[in-house]
């Protein structure tokens, strides 16, 4: 919305939109966009699906420009420059602004999905810390209910109670697991951003990595990894934020039509994702792919510090916020139910 773009950014972004003028300039309001990884991750294609229906809702009401992904501006730098209002809204993870909302610990550690938490009150709360701390609106929880494996090169190693042991792995971290791995598989971590992984495998450089259930043939990731630790942990954290001062300028009705389509995106992608999901688990197993699982004890405790760490994490670094901990139970209690992992 804002017609002033900052700094050095404004001629790659402003390029890329170019060809996009023409047909925005049917609709009353537009949001220019950016996303965190490439178009050819299954994640990406989800945010584009997100944009294609609210240009087919919103014609003539309000439209979405996407300019681009992390060739147009730093996947690291775009939550900042939707904050300053470079861009109008951001597909990411809340892990890559967690300094300024730590909250977003609240859904790495979940084991509900977006359905559940935009019914129980969680994303609205979500939504007005964002708002508070960083001056944006969080529009979307997407892509929700997939969590995420340590993915090997090498065959894994037990210790004689069964727990995973690490010595000796190069271990590619970044700020969504290096909790987890550090303070309680006690790794040496190597932080590579998800566009430097492959290289990495490829020469050397690390031999295990954190990620999602779903994306590793979209990032060939494959070529290299052969175990997969089960079980899973964490819950991918990607949400759209969109600069606070362009969602105030839109429309009613264009409000009303990007709040109908996130959620509904929310529900989709939660089911879509899952049929991905075992998709790629059957594509990988007929490659052979292996699965290494923890049991018993291990198992419990594996989980538990994955959760419990995070956790941790979040509560420090909102003690040294101005805003303080106070939401810190009520995140919890929105965002993880005991329940479900007793089952």
């Amino acid at each position: 919305m804002r017609k002033t773009l900052l700094g050095g950014l404004v001629a790659g972004i402003a390029a890329m939109g170019t060809a996009a003028v023409g047909t925005a300039a049917n609709a009353k309001d537009t949001l220019t966009a950016v996303h965190a990884f490439p178009e050819t991750l299954i994640y990406t294609k989800s945010f584009l699906d997100f944009v294609s229906k609210v240009n087919e809702r919103g014609k003539g009401v309000v439209r979405i420009e996407v300019r681009g992904g992390p060739e147009a501006i730093g996947m690291f730098q775009q939550p900042d420059a939707v904050r300053d209002g470079v861009v109008d809204m951001v597909y990411t993870p809340g892990s890559f602004y967690g300094g300024a909302v730590p909250e977003k610990d609240a859904l790495v550690a979940s084991n509900l999905t977006a359905i559940e938490a935009r019914a129980n009150g969680g994303i609205d709360l979500v939504d007005a810390i964002h708002q508070e701390k960083m001056g944006v609106k969080y529009l979307g929880w997407f892509d929700s209910g997939v969590c995420y494996n340590l993915w090997m090169v090498k065959q894994p190693k037990l210790d004689a109670e069964g727990n995973l042991d690490v010595s000796g792995i190069r271990l590619r971290g970044n700020a969504v697991y290096n909790a987890f791995f550090t303070e309680y598989l006690g790794a040496q971590v190597i932080d590579l951003p998800t566009t430097d992984v492959y290289s990495g495998l490829e020469r050397g450089v690390v031999d295990a990595t954190g990620w999602t259930q779903i994306g590793l043939i979209d990032l060939r990731w494959n070529e290299f990894l052969n175990y997969r630790i089960e079980p899973c942990f964490f819950s991918t954290d990607l949400g759209v934020i969109v600069n606070l001062e362009s969602w105030k300028s839109l429309s009613e009705d264009a409000r009303t039509i990007l709040t109908e389509v996130a959620i509904e995106h929310e529900k989709a992608s939660v089911k879509a994702l899952k049929a991905k999901r075992d998709q790629d688990f059957a594509a990988l197993d007929a490659q052979g792919m292996k699965a290494v699982e923890l049991t018993g004890k291990a198992r419990t405790s594996y989980l538990a510090a994955a959760r419990e760490k995070t956790w941790g994490r979040m509560k420090r670094l909102m003690e040294d916020s101005r805003q303080g901990a106070g939401n810190y139970d009520r995140l919890i209690e929105l965002f993880y139910d005991p329940a479900l992992d007793a089952k």
